[in-house]
């Protein structure tokens, strides 16, 4: 499963890196807590970010994979510390904190090392991600986006519902990740083929939304997105909220009081 650690690498890695461990243990937590888990995801310049802040400055909250990612290996935590004893002081800046690009740089240009880095930081990054939909759903959020960039090759794709897919044609693509990034033609194809095509993504998406166009025809379309997410709960959904919890609870307490009086006044 992909929970964000390339998060934690410079952006010339981004979306080579995946990894599996810690699924199951996430995926079950999460099932006990979850009330409506939108999944986010797209391709690297596809706009996905953009969406992610349209749907926060709405007032619904964003579980980041790469910013959890990013956290886990901050300096003196369980996750540097792990990273830095496995890959020595060379990774470390002159502040202590991780280089990025320098990690990056190791684990792209050998497989065995990234999936080292994966089997490291897998329980630390999933424990990460579990936490902030547990603090959300503490809050009372009925609704979370999750943002993972690989959703589907992580096949968490399962767990969230709708799922939506910011897509835009490949030659947009192509120009906007080189002009982000004042990379070279080669290496942006590189980049973009090194990850699952847009196209079978949408085709697997509940929600597509088209991003080939300008900034206001994305927020037309982030507009009907919105409408659709924030829907009435189904009473699943419901059951899964903490208000729906909290409702169970109450109905079932009310239930044994009410039974035992019963009982009681029969003289059961």
């Amino acid at each position: 499963m992909y929970l964000g650690v390339a998060g934690i690498l410079d952006k010339t890695v981004w979306g080579f890196v995946n990894f599996n461990r810690g699924v199951n243990g996430i995926q079950s937590r999460v099932r006990d807590t979850r009330m409506r888990l939108v999944g986010l995801t797209g391709g690297i310049s596809s706009g996905k970010s953009t969406v992610s802040n349209l749907f926060k400055s709405h007032g619904i909250p964003v579980v980041d994979a790469d910013l959890v990612a990013r956290n886990v290996v901050k300096k003196g935590t369980g996750g540097w510390k792990k990273v830095v004893a496995t890959f020595g002081d060379e990774i470390l800046q002159s502040d202590g904190e991780v280089d990025r690009a320098r990690l990056g740089q190791i684990v792209f240009s050998d497989p065995g090392k990234r999936q080292v880095l994966n089997k490291l930081l897998a329980p630390y990054i999933s424990s990460g991600i579990f936490w902030e939909i547990f603090k959300l759903w503490i809050k009372g959020f009925k609704v979370i986006v999750l943002d993972i960039p690989l959703l589907f090759e992580a096949k968490m794709d399962r767990w969230t519902k709708p799922i939506i897919v910011v897509w835009v044609d490949p030659v947009t693509q192509l120009q906007r990740l080189m002009a982000r990034d004042g990379t070279s033609e080669e290496d942006a194809h590189d980049r973009i083929n090194a990850q699952m095509s847009l196209d079978l993504k949408r085709s697997r998406a509940d929600i597509v939304i088209d991003n080939t166009g300008s900034l206001d025809d994305l927020k037309e379309h982030f507009r009907e997105v919105l409408f659709e997410v924030t829907r009435p709960l189904t009473w699943t959904e419901f059951g899964l909220s903490r208000q729906g919890a909290l409702f169970i609870l109450g109905s079932v307490i009310v239930g044994v009081i009410v039974c035992k009086k019963v009982f009681n006044n029969n003289g059961l």
